[in-house]
């Protein structure tokens, strides 16, 4: 498994190692507001050491093919981080998670962020299934899906909770066999 997957000359995916807490919490507590809005993680994620724990998971996932996260860097600065939440070995599904500081957004990057890992979990991996879920009012996050051609399955009713209210979460999931086809403007092997 290579852990950096080269998107263009200025954006990355690089597996996230437990020495980078620091930066990792930097990032979310500088961007603290902006995440908070749709992710529950947030609140807990109060020191380096509180990210130092969620990278040695992440990574110990990598080292053994299972749930793991990369940091994505746009022009050699990490900019968010995009990960698999495991892979079903047996029915060979695995779903994608994802957050982006504020002032990267808006620039492709988590699209394409997005597409290189949907291309490796279906070609490296072989899994059938990808999918994301996405809370119901979080316009940003389900345009990924959408311009990825994920297809909607449905919305999975209060299903996060969300600091003090449940969310509801849409899902979109990509199929094997849809996925060469339906990616507009598919820049070839990630």
């Amino acid at each position: 498994m290579n852990p950096t997957i080269s998107i263009s000359a200025d954006l990355s995916l690089r597996v996230l190692r437990p020495n980078e807490a620091d930066s990792i919490y930097k990032l979310v507590h500088k961007n603290r507001e902006h995440l908070r809005r749709w992710l529950p993680w947030v609140d807990a994620t109060r020191s380096s050491a509180d990210c130092r724990k969620y990278l040695e998971t992440s990574y110990s996932g990598f080292l053994k093919g299972d749930g793991f996260n990369y940091g994505i860097r746009s022009k050699g600065k990490l900019v968010g981080t995009i990960g698999f939440h495991g892979f079903d070995k047996i029915n060979l599904v695995t779903s994608l998670g994802y957050w982006l500081a504020k002032d990267a957004c808006g620039q492709g990057i988590m699209w394409q962020s997005a597409q290189a890992c949907t291309e490796y979990a279906i070609k490296e991996r072989e899994m059938n299934r990808v999918y994301i879920r996405c809370a119901t009012g979080n316009e940003s996050s389900k345009r990924i899906p959408k311009t990825l051609g994920y297809t909607y399955e449905g919305t999975q009713r209060q299903a996060e909770w969300l600091y003090d209210h449940f969310v509801d979460l849409e899902v979109y999931s990509m199929l094997a066999a849809e996925w060469d086809n339906s990616v507009p403007g598919l820049v070839g092997p990630l």
